[in-house]
């Protein structure tokens, strides 16, 4: 029987679909498309619509604006499901979920990296969560009506959530929609975390103590998503899991997963690919290599936490935040 077992909750293979406009979600090249997930094992991959703005949008030839640019993504995403129905379909609840699962089939949800097409506008969040958006990333790397970017610069790094961003994570804890802190700075961090009482997530983020990058996030902060119910989703980006890494290994996301769970406790931890996100080589190839990280993980953590890793906690805390 087909074992469901993978809930990523971050890729790009989405918006390289949808940019290329050449592959589809069978054809695709990069570390995801159907047969990898199905070869991984698969219960839910997060497809993220990234949004690219600035010198991003200036190398990739993009002419359009964020909103409307998320509007054509969407559009792709919609379009791969109705495709695909034979084997994939879109979720927004758990139970969606579970029921897709039972009938033998895989689950996607539709993300945004990025809030930038908010645009200051508070009735767009609704907007995008009617379009089936269940997570949302308040920030890449560039500063947007909502707050300021993970940086270097210590001062720069310890910047606020703006006022709006502030009335942002409030109509997303109202609606359901998941808060996600990956790429935000460390002061937006912390408005986030102050505020509201749903769970919030880093989909795509590792600890700060085991490499020294502002992505990453401290013990603090490690801590403050444990404390709300939320979980982190380790990121296997070499640099984030290791600075003088050459290859990304399983013992190294083995590593970040222990650590995770020592300082915040195993019910925070969680997986958060970045697969067609991240570039050189990797250990484990792609999607389809994810029994080689489940086998690391289960040399380390008993049969029930390597559960609660590769899907019981995202489950549980996209629960309680959908409040099903």
């Amino acid at each position: 029987m087909k074992q469901f077992n993978i809930f990523d909750m971050h890729c790009d293979t989405l918006s390289d679909i949808h940019r290329l406009g050449k592959e589809d979600l069978a054809t695709a090249s990069g570390h995801i498309n159907l047969e990898k997930l199905w070869k991984g094992g698969s219960l839910v991959q997060c497809f993220a619509a990234f949004i690219p703005t600035h010198e991003g949008a200036v190398r990739r030839g993009i002419t359009e604006g964020p909103y409307e640019y998320f509007l054509h993504c969407a559009d792709t995403f919609d379009r791969q499901m109705e495709k695909f129905s034979d084997q994939i379909r879109p979720v927004r609840t758990v139970a969606e979920i579970e029921k897709n699962r039972d009938a033998g089939l895989l689950s996607a949800m539709l993300t945004i990296e990025d809030a930038v097409p908010v645009e200051g506008r508070i009735e767009r969040v609704k907007e995008f969560y009617d379009r089936g958006v269940r997570m949302m990333s308040l920030t890449w790397n560039y500063e947007n009506s909502i707050g300021y970017p993970n940086s270097r610069d210590p001062e720069a790094h310890m910047l606020p959530l703006k006022p709006f961003g502030l009335e942002v994570i409030a109509e997303m804890e109202r609606l359901g929609m998941a808060v996600d802190v990956s790429h935000l700075s460390e002061g937006g961090f912390w408005d986030v975390a102050n505020h509201g009482s749903k769970p919030f997530i880093a989909s795509h983020s590792c600890a700060r103590a085991l490499s020294d990058h502002p992505r990453n996030l401290t013990d603090d902060q490690l801590r403050a998503v444990a404390k709300r119910g939320g979980v982190v989703g380790v990121n296997f980006c070499k640099p984030f899991l290791r600075l003088d890494a050459t290859v990304s290994t399983v013992e190294d996301i083995v590593r970040h997963a222990r650590y995770i769970a020592n300082v915040a406790g195993i019910e925070t931890v969680a997986m958060g690919s970045d697969f067609d996100g991240i570039s050189g080589p990797l250990e484990y190839e792609d999607f389809s290599g994810f029994p080689m990280i489940v086998d690391g993980l289960s040399r380390v953590f008993s049969d029930d936490d390597v559960d609660r890793i590769c899907h019981g906690n995202a489950l549980r805390a996209f629960r309680d935040i959908f409040g099903e």
